[in-house]
């Protein structure tokens, strides 16, 4: 009889181990044929309706500074336009658009900065400010008209020729990230 028990628990867990073995393998078919029910999150912090607001037109922001630089506005227009593009499902327009963006480079300035011990300036500030006009077609009251400025230091030492590409860069990221968070992110 002991061989018998001994037998019958042999059988049973040998069922057990298959029945586990076959679970594992049917939970593996489930998540391999159903990718379409997999869920995903965007820290985008985009708040639109895309029940009501499809689309976004950016105009070109001409720079109006005193001081040209003859590359920043295709590339801060450019750069807007790409980041509304990457981040949100909105249609990006030239015009006509449920929520339209324009406005204008005001100011290109170098200045000055910090003063080292023998007197002369040790670093250089390079200024970017755009003045830029909101309108929410869809939602009026959340239209503005509000000044964005950023700037970047470097070494006084360095010509801007050799810097500006780099600091324009940034500065530009920075302004339309500014922007994006005020007119669709909220923040």
């Amino acid at each position: 009889m002991d061989c018998k028990s001994n037998s019958d628990s042999g059988l049973t867990a040998k069922r057990s181990n298959r029945q586990f073995i076959a679970g594992l393998i049917a939970l593996a078919v489930v998540a391999l044929c159903a990718p379409s029910c997999s869920i995903s999150y965007k820290m985008n912090g985009a708040n639109i309706n895309y029940q009501t607001t499809h689309s976004i037109s950016i105009a070109d922001f001409p720079n109006n500074a005193p001081m040209v630089n003859p590359n920043l506005s295709n590339a801060l227009s450019e750069g807007i336009r790409d980041l509304y593009q990457r981040q949100t499902r909105l249609d990006v327009l030239r015009k006509g658009g449920d929520l339209e963006l324009e406005g204008e480079i005001v100011g290109y300035d170098l200045t000055q900065g910090a003063i080292s011990v023998d007197g002369y300036s040790s670093e250089n500030k390079l200024t970017i400010r755009v003045t830029v006009h909101f309108t929410n077609n869809i939602y009026p009251e959340e239209s503005f008209d509000k000044t964005y400025t950023s700037y970047q230091t470097f070494d006084a030492s360095r010509m801007l020729s050799d810097v500006q590409d780099e600091l324009c860069s940034a500065m530009i990221a920075e302004i339309a990230d500014n922007i994006y968070n005020d007119t669709v992110a909220k923040w």
